[in-house]
């Protein structure tokens, strides 16, 4: 795939097709006029048709014809000057790897087909060659039963590039080829280079190389000695190990956590067995919100009830996949980058991302990154041309000097010694060079963002003068541009950069576009069409990778030979940069991701959050984990008393002798399930074909043009119309946190999830620190869940069928989706405090000392149960209050409007506007902190913290008139307002801003005793005269 290809844009159902090739300067050829071969030192010579001959369309190296046969054939079939694979000119013969050349050559009798292994898959594809076409015209070959692939039916590796022609060449591939019918390629196993250069060889030879390699063939007695044996030894072991929590440590929270819930029981019996008659509605509202609150706990804390840690092993990975000598055999990784507006996420935040991809600690080969562009925006485009440009210098450099992180904006904002750990004496010249052109980067990107301010009223115009397809956001074609490839994707140095496609998919008014979901599922199209890597890695487009290691700590779960298999995907936790030291509004979540991430890892895995996250690709194809093998009961025996017997398979025993007839029933049932793969993945063959290699691979005799022009018809707007598509395949649509949807499908399928936490953090992103848009954030999260609760795929009661999904798992799921409704009962009790203030009355009778017992115990099992939790966990105390105080926040408030939202949406079918969040932030450190933005979220808890301030007011006033007797009633008052105000405060700050550096309580402080004094002042009245002695209105003139 040559990344200087150009753009191709286009729209299946339109039949459209077009190559804009201008977008980027071409290379200038040098003049080969009078110039000697630079390899041999002979004349250069002449082609068959008398021209001068030239090896390198690309470059011009004067290379003779000898030498380019020679290079072709024994070499590495590359230009020695500028790394270009070496196209078939005309009159050399052909040699593999060779695009196709119809007008040319017929490869047909070339490449035969003989692994008799693959006879089931033969099959398959014969009945997708005749019911899977598509049709987009006749064929050229009508004899043709099956596609040229190569010798072996062989898929090629995912690591290996397709080579494309030159961009003449390339653009009569596409034309020529645009209405002929695809058909599916014959698939056999997957791409071994190891194997493929041992395929000579004998059968035991190559059982027996495989068997070393899986660890399972042990050393001749004659090599006991042999020193290569300890790391043989170290390579069989397994590459990640769970890690138990201490039984000190976890074995007093269980029983704490049984006591609790045997005191909340005491506390709503008598809660309920003790009415309170003269204020009966406060009291039956209070007992209520505690009855849900009490089940919201329970929902809460038993998913964390077998918390673990987990271990990698990164050498034992190299070790076993990574010898010395030998091709690299990790797995091939696509990346996926999602952004939508550039107006809202910088292109500067997204270079960065991409940019660290790219330079990640995993072999060049095996990285494909596709960032997806939802919006259509040229500034987008053309950011990610110019980041293309600059990680040619900044890859290699990267590499050289081992830097981290490897997003350039925060690897030169890090306040530390750079020069630890450093001993090339060149490290800081380098570094400042590298600086200097980082700087130049940031500039022109800046300058592309001004730039797109004012939109020119014929809409955007490319540097060849076409305009650009996706002027009209909403109705445009789809588009890929080839940044980077194994063709052209070199670094300064020479060395092969990982690819980069820019993927922007085709919108048309009247289509269901579903958003993120929709956008991921055409980049796993794109991914499996081109490189169809089995693994894949899901970034927002502020997360970028501060581990260059990160893939390699997910492929110690996936490519683990005990568990690896079962595994859907890896996720990792989620950290931030450009938070507030003091966290005021919990923007870490590390109560979530450091508490109850790890509960639900213990069972069967954790959700997945968005982002982050390292996927199988047959998960997402919506296929089940393989079935563990069972072991055969055992039952006793009739006739002598041993111990026991094995079950026989009574089918299997039954049908023992039929091998043959059941071989053929097997090829008939296999033929008619693939009959259903066109209704399942849609009508392209080439990428269903790509569904059924798993462990990857793209189609061995595809040419480029073919590949690109069914990438193009895999991103069309009507593709997943009569598909399974949103509904049991890839992101699941239905919510706008498809997320947690995408996860429990496929935990309802039996696989379960890995959560890695390396010590250094894989990912780092933003997040908003601003009060009214983390409010907008915990909305979105909320209302996606209020919508899963009320569609099919509820937790509550989907998925019991299979019985894969596991109880406590279940539990979680539940939690995620029922967590906003609490906001009604949180409502109604931080207003009762208030209520009971204002009309001196309480939700309580008067206790007696065995309630205030209970209450005692109630209160200690509360904190001693969060204190436990945070021994076993790591998660600093001021992290847990914060997340309690956000808990009330953002539950009168996001919470609330979610609810209300979704059941507008339910009942009335009014739909709510997904509303990116703002990765932008201020030039002033922390200054968006600060920033006042009024949203109508804001109104529930300020009505609540007004109405509390005011009711606190009016009880001490009360009791001051009353006397002595009062103050006792009034603390137990003053206690839950008080408890209700504490939470708000961050909330309160938020209001006040910056206050002029006046701490916030000391507002709070003044406010109240200045409305305690003034009534008390008003209550003295000192400025009227009172006479002493009795009334004489009583006594009357003579007493």
């Amino acid at each position: 795939m040559e990344a200087s290809a150009g753009l191709v844009a286009g729209s299946h159902n339109r039949n459209e097709l077009v190559v804009i090739h201008g977008h980027e300067e071409p290379k200038p050829l040098k003049n080969l006029d009078g110039q000697v071969c630079e390899i041999c030192g002979d004349d250069i010579g002449l082609t068959v048709d008398g021209d001068l001959f030239v090896a390198c369309n690309e470059c011009g190296f004067p290379v003779c014809r000898p030498c380019y046969e020679y290079e072709r054939r024994e070499g590495t079939q590359h230009c020695p000057q500028c790394k270009t694979r070496y196209k078939r000119l005309k009159g050399s013969p052909r040699v593999e790897g060779d695009e196709d050349e119809e007008d040319v050559d017929d490869i047909e009798d070339e490449f035969k087909i003989d692994d008799e292994q693959n006879k089931h898959m033969h099959l398959a594809e014969a009945m997708l060659h005749g019911k899977m076409s598509y049709g987009r015209g006749p064929e050229d070959d009508e004899n043709a039963q099956f596609p040229p692939v190569i010798t072996g039916g062989r898929s090629r590796p995912v690591s290996g590039e397709f080579p494309v022609g030159g961009a003449h060449a390339y653009g009569e591939q596409i034309s020529s080829s645009l209405h002929k019918r695809v058909h599916p390629y014959p698939m056999s196993e997957s791409g071994n280079a190891r194997w493929d250069e041992k395929k000579e060889g004998g059968w035991k030879e190559r059982t027996d190389d495989w068997k070393m390699q899986q660890g399972n063939l042990g050393p001749e007695p004659d090599d006991a000695n042999d020193p290569d044996m300890a790391l043989i030894d170290e390579a069989r072991q397994p590459l990640a190990r769970k890690v138990p929590i201490a039984s000190s440590k976890i074995n007093p929270y269980r029983m704490l956590i049984v006591a609790r819930l045997v005191i909340l029981a005491f506390f709503l019996r008598y809660r309920i067995l003790n009415p309170v008659h003269d204020a009966i509605g406060l009291w039956l509202t209070s007992i209520i919100c505690e009855i849900w609150f009490a089940f919201s706990w329970i929902l809460d804390q038993f998913p964390k009830w077998f918390p673990i840690d987990r271990e990698t092993y990164l050498d034992r990975l190299s070790l076993r996949y990574e010898r010395e000598g030998e091709p690299n055999m990790l797995a091939p990784v696509d990346i996926f980058v999602s952004t939508v507006d550039p107006t809202k996420e910088p292109p500067l935040v997204t270079s960065n991302t991409v940019l660290s991809i790219l330079a990640m600690d995993y072999p060049v080969d095996k990285i494909s990154c596709y960032v997806s562009d939802d919006g259509a925006a040229m500034l987008t485009f053309e950011a990610l041309s110019e980041t293309a440009e600059f990680a040619r210098k900044w890859v290699p450099f990267c590499k050289k000097f081992s830097i981290e992180p490897r997003a350039p904006e925060w690897y030169f904002t890090l306040k530390i010694d750079y020069l630890k750990d450093k001993v090339q004496p060149t490290f800081v010249k380098e570094r400042r060079a590298m600086k200097r052109e980082y700087e130049e980067f940031k500039v022109r990107i800046n300058a592309l963002v001004a730039k797109s301010q004012k939109v020119p009223p014929g809409g955007w115009i490319m540097q060849d003068g076409t305009p650009w397809p996706g002027n009209n956001t909403k109705d445009h074609p789809g588009m890929i541009q080839v940044f980077l490839g194994h063709s052209g994707g070199v670094d300064a140095e020479g060395n092969e950069l990982p690819r980069l496609v820019y993927v922007s998919r085709e919108k048309r008014p009247g289509f269901q576009h579903h958003k993120k979901a929709g956008a991921m599922n055409a980049l796993i199209r794109v991914s499996a069409v081109l490189t169809n890597a089995p693994f894949m890695l899901n970034l927002d487009c502020d997360h970028y990778v501060n581990n260059s290691k990160a893939v390699r700590e997910a492929m110690c779960f996936l490519m683990d030979p005990q568990i690896g298999k079962r595994v859907c995907y890896v996720q990792f936790p989620q950290r931030f940069d450009g938070i507030d030291r003091h966290d005021r509004y919990a923007n870490r979540n590390t109560v979530f991701f450091d508490i109850n991430m790890k509960g639900l890892d213990g069972i069967q895995g954790p959700v997945y959050v968005g982002t982050g996250c390292v996927f199988r690709r047959q998960a997402l194809y919506g296929y089940e984990p393989p079935k563990e093998a069972k072991r055969p009961k055992m039952v006793s025996c009739d006739c002598c008393p041993c111990f026991g017997r094995r079950k026989k398979d009574r089918k299997h025993s039954e049908h023992a002798g039929d091998g043959a007839s059941n071989g053929v029933d097997d090829d008939r049932e296999l033929l008619m399930s693939q009959m259903n793969f066109e209704k399942k993945f849609g009508q392209s063959a080439i990428f269903v074909t790509s569904t059924l290699m798993e462990e990857g691979g793209v189609p061995p005799s595809s040419s480029p043009a073919a590949l690109l022009k069914e990438a193009i018809h895999v991103i069309s707007c009507g593709y997943e119309d009569k598909t399974e598509w949103g509904s049991e395949l890839g992101w699941i649509y239905g919510s706008i946190t498809e997320d947690i949807l995408t996860g429990f499908k496929m935990h309802c399928r039996g696989w379960r999830s890995i959560y890695c936490m390396p010590k250094i953090p894989a990912f780092k992103g933003s997040a908003p620190i601003n009060l009214s848009d983390r409010l907008n954030q915990v909305l979105r999260w909320a209302l996606g869940s209020v919508e899963i609760f009320f569609s099919r795929h509820c937790p509550a009661w989907y998925g019991f069928k299979g019985g894969n999904l596991k109880w406590l798992e279940r539990f979680a799921y539940v939690n995620t989706t029922i967590y906003p409704f609490t906001s009604l009962p949180l409502l109604a009790y931080c207003t009762l405090p208030a209520i009971c203030l204002l009309t001196d009355k309480f939700i309580m009778p008067p206790i007696s000392t065995f309630a205030s017992l209970l209450f005692i115990a109630l209160f200690l099992s509360i904190f001693a149960t969060g204190i436990l939790e945070l021994r076993w966990s790591g998660v600093s105390i001021e992290e847990w209050w914060r997340n309690e105080q956000f808990w009330v926040i953002g539950g009168i408030s996001a919470h609330l409007f979610a609810v209300v939202q979704g059941l507008l949406k339910i009942l009335a079918g009014i739909d709510t506007n997904f509303t990116v969040t703002s990765k932008a932030s201020d030039d002033e450190e922390f200054g968006e902190l600060y920033t006042f933005k009024w949203t109508t979220l804001l109104i529930p808890p300020t009505t609540v913290l007004v109405i509390n301030l005011v009711g606190v007011v009016a009880g001490v006033s009360d009791a001051i008139n009353n006397g002595y007797q009062s103050w006792g009633p009034l603390f137990g008052k003053l206690f839950f307002s008080f408890w209700v105000i504490l939470h708000l405060y961050p909330f309160l700050k938020g209001l006040m801003g910056r206050q002029n550096r006046t701490p916030t309580i000391v507002v709070i402080w003044s406010v109240l005793l200045a409305s305690i004094f003034s009534l008390l002042w008003v209550r003295i009245d000192p400025f009227v005269m009172k006479t002493k002695g009795p009334a004489t209105e009583q006594c009357g003139i003579n007493c």
